[in-house]
């Protein structure tokens, strides 16, 4: 990328980890330049009175006030059609897809005359069959997941045998198109996964339970999930290193 892009996507990344900070040698990892480029970039960054600032310490770093540096977006098209498929193949029976609607809304507003013409057209070749997920089910895994909260449900397995469990979340797995609930099984006294269009009906509890990690529920299924691309910039992982 040139040095403008590189600016961009500076302000794009210090505002993705605020309020954490990144030091300078992993900004320098992330795109691929020298430290002297990206204290230069900063610099300038500075000059131009974005709201970029240093902190100096241990756990120290250059970070961004979000509070004061609400961005514009300034997707490409390619950018905006991604976002508009992943949300209309997410509708319905997805978790957390019930803001899908309001977010693209707010895109298509903010999107330049040529990118939102592109994706209007693209919508009208998108097409989504009616959700197999049991009316009410998603808010209530939704909110287990987010609260930590004791769900029961009501669960059929592929032979479609019915039966009643309480189950402990510890998160939520995606795999060959399917979403699943996953966590500590208390029928079963094991680490179990629900597919979410198998519950046929769920409720919330008051009972608060430990946070359940996927290597404590299934070593071997720990072992082969990985975090999605796309969620990878509001973590602490770090940066790609260079070949």
């Amino acid at each position: 990328m040139n040095r403008t892009e590189r600016l961009y996507a500076l302000v794009d990344e210090l505002r993705a980890a605020a309020p954490r900070p990144r030091t300078v040698g992993w900004l320098a990892d992330r795109f691929g330049v020298s430290r002297r480029t990206v204290q230069r970039d900063l610099q300038a960054l500075m000059e131009a009175r974005v709201p970029v600032r240093a902190e100096a310490g241990r756990h120290g770093g250059w970070f961004i006030d979000r509070d004061t540096a609400l961005p514009p977006i300034n997707l490409t098209a390619a950018e905006a059609l991604a976002v508009a498929a992943a949300l209309a193949g997410a509708e319905q029976t997805t978790p957390f897809s019930a803001a899908g609607p309001a977010a693209m809304r707010k895109l298509a507003a903010a999107l330049g005359e040529s990118a939102a013409e592109e994706v209007r057209a693209l919508t009208e070749r998108i097409h989504v069959l009616p959700a197999r997920t049991a009316s009410g089910v998603l808010p209530v895994v939704e909110q287990a997941v987010a609260r930590r909260r004791v769900v029961w449900i009501r669960y059929a397995d592929s032979a479609g045998r019915e039966s009643e469990r309480e189950v402990e979340p510890g998160g939520l797995l995606t795999a060959s198109g399917a979403w699943y609930l996953i966590g500590w099984c208390r029928s079963r006294r094991a680490g179990r996964g629900f597919r979410l269009d198998r519950i046929l009906a769920a409720e919330l509890r008051d009972e608060p339970c430990p946070a359940r990690t996927v290597s404590s529920l299934d070593h071997s299924l720990a072992e082969r999930v990985r975090q999605a691309d796309t969620l990878r910039s509001l973590s602490w992982e770090s940066p790609p290193r260079r070949p």
